[in-house]
């Protein structure tokens, strides 16, 4: 897939959400948000564009394509040795054929390693896993160490679930345990191969339950919803934010990106919301409550039910301003506005674990899928977000970015006859205090620029003094004894002559 970028089909979905000159809103139709293929379901940029399904079609076919070469690059290496050991067979003797056998034994070695990733994949891993287990003479501490609180809970409500499946619950189970069993022993695989093991799981048990037990469809969502809760929160702490991702630098990108845009008002965005309203107010802070809970959850389908009631709190508040149902063109630039009032924590690393976790079916269909695709688009739209995407001359985009000016004391000069005394000194001492903290924030800036120059000054010339010292040792001698005035009566040295008398000459 190094033909498919990520920053392509980003902007893609930022040319889709296109500001219109007569109404300066982001707008982006529902089709837009579909699977780049064609195919119906949603589509995703941490899937660049395509939909689950169609995603690990192509995920497979580059897979293959890049096994297929490296087979061939083994091949070859392995016809080059043997050549050059057949044709120094006779030269060499004994040491070289022992020499030659280690190096075939090496390239066997790379060959192996090359090829274990498409073993594991294949129909045959799951024979291969249980043989591996079956073969350990100790279980593995890493699944009976001591669970959490939580674990056992969810370990307990999993146990009671499938008791009413009976004998395709006992075989759920089975499979259940047996997979986590397999990814304690492939900690080592990539966090992208993890996702494809765990996708590949949903899909096998969903299918066995269909066509083995052939339970009906509604009791088979609810038993996968019910699977990824038990192996997700078991295997959370080992997938979320792992350290051989760059989804922590990520995070923080977005985290410093966001507090730089803390300007932006709904107005920027023509964000149907009116806050002055009791209700609607309530349902923003709802809507921001929700989007910052999601980081608490450890179950994919968890995070996305935050998702879900965010959406439909802000669904709420904009039917509440515009007393009509809300459309896709107001959800969108509100669900963006929440995002930068809200700030989320850990927000690039739970889409990343949503996307790589979470059953391939809720994101493809549904609200949840639907939100979650918005959810991504938004925080597309934010990372690109420039002068031109809120209707503002470059020059005001810097000085707002730079924190210059704010353009909450713009807008607060103009109100209309209606509004009362008390509500404009109340926005023009907000905009006074805002004025002020940034100039707080600029003094604290420069007093620490000023202390670190100090100390830097200091520190040089400490270190000149030094050097000079060094250089030039300063040899200080002992002070010698003052010499006593010779006229003078002096008690301590009585070897001095007695002082010179006057003499008079007769004439």
């Amino acid at each position: 897939m190094s033909s498919l970028r990520i920053d392509e089909v980003l902007a893609f979905f930022l040319r889709k959400m296109n500001l219109k000159s007569e109404r300066r809103g982001i707008h982006v139709d529902q089709s837009e948000l579909l699977c780049k293929k064609g195919c119906g379901y949603y589509g995703n940029p941490a899937w660049q564009g395509f939909c689950s399904k169609c995603w690990r079609e192509e995920y497979h076919k580059a897979r293959q394509k890049q096994i297929q070469e490296d087979w061939e690059l083994a091949e070859r290496l392995q016809r080059e040795e043997e050549e050059a050991y057949a044709s120094s067979q006779s030269t060499q003797g004994a040491q070289s054929l022992t020499f030659s056998k280690f190096e075939e034994k090496k390239t066997n070695e790379k060959t192996r390693k090359v090829t274990t990733v498409k073993k594991f994949f294949t129909a045959s891993s799951r024979a291969g896993a249980k043989k591996e287990i079956q073969e350990a003479k100790a279980p593995s501490p890493s699944i009976h160490r001591q669970a959490s609180i939580e674990t056992d809970r969810v370990s307990k409500e999993f146990i009671e679930f499938i008791r009413t499946y009976q004998k395709p619950g006992q075989d759920i189970y089975k499979q259940c345990k047996l997979f986590l069993d397999t990814m304690s022993h492939k900690r080592e695989l990539s966090i992208e191969e993890q996702s494809e093991c765990a996708q590949d799981f949903y899909q096998n048990v969903a299918d066995r339950l269909q066509t083995r037990w052939k339970v009906p469809p509604e009791k088979v969502e609810k038993a996968m919803d019910e699977v990824e809760k038990y192996i997700m929160t078991r295997q959370y702490k080992y997938v979320f934010c792992p350290e051989t991702t760059d989804d922590e630098k990520k995070d923080l990108a977005v985290q410093k990106r966001i507090r730089a845009l803390h300007w932006v008002t709904p107005q920027m965005l023509c964000v149907p919301v009116s806050e002055e309203i009791p209700e609607v107010s309530d349902m923003v802070v709802k809507a921001i409550t929700d989007i910052i809970e999601m980081d608490s959850k450890r179950v994919p389908r968890d995070k996305l039910a935050c998702i879900t009631k965010c959406s439909k709190h802000i669904f709420n508040a904009i039917k509440i301003t515009k007393n009509e149902p809300a459309s896709a063109d107001d959800f969108l630039p509100t669900l963006i506005y929440i995002v930068l009032k809200g700030n989320p924590p850990r927000l690039q690393s739970n889409i990343q674990y949503i996307t790589r976790f979470c059953n391939p079916s809720r994101l493809m269909t549904g609200e949840d899928g639907y939100y979650f695709t918005n959810l991504c688009c938004a925080v597309a739209f934010i990372e690109k977000l420039d002068a031109q995407s809120l209707n503002l001359s470059q020059e005001d985009f810097d000085r707002f970015m730079t924190g210059q000016t704010s353009p909450k004391k713009q807008e607060s000069d103009s109100f209309s006859p209606d509004v009362c005394l008390g509500v404009k000194q109340m926005c023009k001492s907000l905009d006074l205090l805002s004025q002020l903290n940034e100039r707080q924030e600029r003094i604290v800036s420069e007093a620490k620029k000023l202390e670190k120059d100090l100390i830097d000054w200091t520190d040089g010339i400490a270190k000149e003094v030094e050097d000079i010292v060094e250089k030039y040792p300063l040899e200080i001698k002992p002070k010698s004894q003052a010499l006593a005035a010779i006229d003078s009566e002096n008690v301590e040295n009585d070897k001095l002559p007695p002082p010179l008398q006057p003499q008079v000459y007769a004439g």
